[in-house]
């Protein structure tokens, strides 16, 4: 890599760069280094890799269907480098860390290796996602601040520094999980080549970096996480000796986080807290912890929705993050203080918990997820109300949902989307076979587990195909006689799916506009049939037919067509459908 001639030009030669300038490119191609690789029996190379600074991180499926990363050198003369992360890396254990299970070195009988692998995560950078959606709200900076200053604090305690704590190596999960990674410069000096270090376009660097060069210690490990929040908080990185108060460009924030803000972001080291932990703590004090619940008070009179959670759960549950809102309630992520676990819990919202009528169909919704035994549908663990407070937990999906993807990474490749949608169409048909009709599938009901399967969710507004009658749905994805308030049969779920397959492939939604704008739309048939395939343009045609007696009978039938879709797909194309991919692109657009 060719470095700026000073690292403060090379700071400021990032304003302006294009995305492919930066670090985190995602490929994918499997890379030239690792063509010749052969992987064991039963595993397969993923989707997509991701480009890093002097790594690669390829997407592998094992035997037992998991996706982990397999990060690699693309460098063979960075190979001894790589051992030295792997060693390093396997020995640390915190949340935020990533699980590294195996190293593969160098073997020619095997033909793969030198590579380490971990979890693989579905998540975004901190740099992503505010060029993406701009700058952060304050409660997820602090998230951060704590995230990354607790695995900050345990690394410093092993007598080590991190070195390249920026934007770009700060990935935040669609559930609120927090994860590090960077770990090639978190190893001893002497273990990087000459002449190695990150760049300084993406990584804030230390004020005493720029005259003495990179040289990580325990102080500017201190000073790039406070960088890294003054760039989410304000959208840029602080460049130079003199760097503005944070409330100064953002007003808004408290003063309390200002203070210990600017204090990290001291120009001499000496200045800085004495630790990340003096860091932390000094945050805390200021109250800038969770809120105790030892002074409760009634629900009645509590009127901020997160006091009555916490009111309501917190003997058993102690709050973590707000993750969503619905029609009916809100999502939190929360750590089961009894099993030592993070789950979702669903809380009513306090309008629709004064309504016996919708407490008895919440409890139901749980009841019927409960009783569907399915990988591919989020399990519920457990129901309980207190007060007019009623909620429910499940398993908690840390990959967000397909919409979050799509958001994210835009439409989504047919051979990538094949396997998930297959298990998606099995598990709605296990439901339909009991007589349960899902009703509301969309992607936001589709969830990503830790290992990328997705699973459906959300069964709030599910009923017996006896009981199907009434306006349901959300317009985007239901089928005409949902919009109608018209008798229902499997064929809803049906249409939904079909539905949802062309908004992957896409990336938009099918249908768009008011709920009668919608209407019309699927009445007349208005999608752009000849942007897709043959076999797959027959198969959403029959998914999305207006008239539900034309439609998939249920799930069951759906998946055979679909698998029928697939093998065809395959049989045409070799690479499984990547030819006509560019060209359903460009024909939506």
């Amino acid at each position: 890599m060719t470095m700026p001639a000073t690292p403060l030009e090379g700071v400021r030669a990032v304003r302006g760069q294009t995305a492919a300038e930066r670090p985190n490119q995602v490929t994918s191609e499997l890379p030239q280094h690792l063509a010749g690789w052969q992987l064991p029996p039963d595993w397969r190379w993923g989707a997509e890799g991701v480009l890093h600074e002097y790594r690669h991180y390829q997407e592998v499926v094992d035997a037992l269907g998991r996706s982990l990363s397999l990060v690699s050198a693309p460098d063979p003369a960075h190979s001894a480098w790589l051992t030295s992360e792997a060693k390093h890396l396997a020995h640390r254990n915190h949340p935020s860390i990533p699980t590294t299970y195996h190293y593969w070195p160098q073997s020619r009988e095997t033909r793969r290796g030198p590579g380490y692998l971990r979890r693989w995560i579905s998540a975004e950078t901190v740099g992503s996602r505010v060029r993406r959606v701009g700058v952060e709200q304050i409660p997820v900076v602090l998230r951060v601040l704590r995230t990354v200053g607790s695995m900050l604090a345990y690394l410093h305690d092993t007598g080590m520094s991190h070195g390249g704590i920026s934007p770009e190596n700060i990935w935040m999960a669609p559930a609120g999980r927090i994860w590090v990674l960077g770990w090639q410069w978190a190893v001893p000096r002497q273990d990087i080549p000459d002449g190695v270090m990150p760049d300084p376009r993406w990584t804030p660097w230390a004020p005493e970096w720029l005259s003495d060069g990179w040289a990580p210690t325990f102080l500017s490990d201190q000073w790039q996480l406070a960088a890294t929040c003054f760039f989410a908080l304000t959208g840029e990185l602080p460049v130079g000796p003199d760097i503005p108060p944070v409330q100064l460009v953002r007003p808004e924030v408290p003063q309390r986080l200002a203070e210990v803000l600017d204090r990290a972001l001291a120009r001499d080291p000496a200045e800085r807290h004495r630790s990340v932990s003096a860091l932390l703590r000094s945050l805390e004090r200021a109250g800038g912890g969770q809120r105790s619940t030892a002074d409760r008070q009634a629900p009645e009179n509590l009127t901020d929705e997160e006091e009555r959670l916490r009111w309501a759960v917190g003997d058993d549950y102690d709050v973590l993050g707000f993750l969503g809102r619905g029609t009916f309630g809100s999502v939190w992520r929360v750590r089961d203080l009894s099993l030592e676990r993070e789950v979702a819990l669903k809380m009513l919202h306090p309008d629709v918990a004064e309504d016996q009528r919708a407490v008895a169909r919440f409890l139901k919704e749980a009841q019927l997820a409960a009783q569907l035994s399915h990988p591919a549908i989020i399990p519920i663990y457990d129901w309980d109300s207190r007060g007019n407070v009623s909620w429910y937990t499940m398993e908690l999906a840390e990959g967000g949902s397909i919409a979050d993807l799509v958001a994210r990474a835009g439409a989504r490749p047919l051979e990538e989307i094949a396997g998930q949608v297959d298990a998606i169409l099995d598990a709605l048909a296990a439901a339909h076979a009991r007589g349960i009709v899902h009703r509301d599938l969309k992607p936001e009901n589709i969830l990503i587990d830790r290992f990328r399967r997705w699973r459906i969710s959300d069964f709030g507004i599910a009923k017996g195909e006896e009981e199907t009658a009434g306006a349901t749905g959300t317009p985007a994805f239901a089928a005409p006689e949902q919009l109608l308030g018209e008798p229902q049969s499997a064929a809803v779920d049906c249409f939904s799916v079909a539905a949802i397959v062309a908004y992957l492939l896409t990336g938009r939604t099918p249908f768009s506009g008011d709920p009668r704008a919608i209407l019309a739309q699927q009445l007349g048939g208005e999608l752009n049939w000849r942007a897709f395939p043959d076999p797959l343009a027959h198969w959403l045609r029959k998914g999305l037919d207006p008239d539900p007696t034309a439609r998939f009978r249920d799930a069951g039938e759906m998946q055979a067509a679909w698998r029928d879709v697939v093998r065809d797909m395959a049989a045409g194309d070799g690479r499984g459908g990547l030819s006509w991919l560019g060209r359903l692109l460009r024909a939506v657009r």
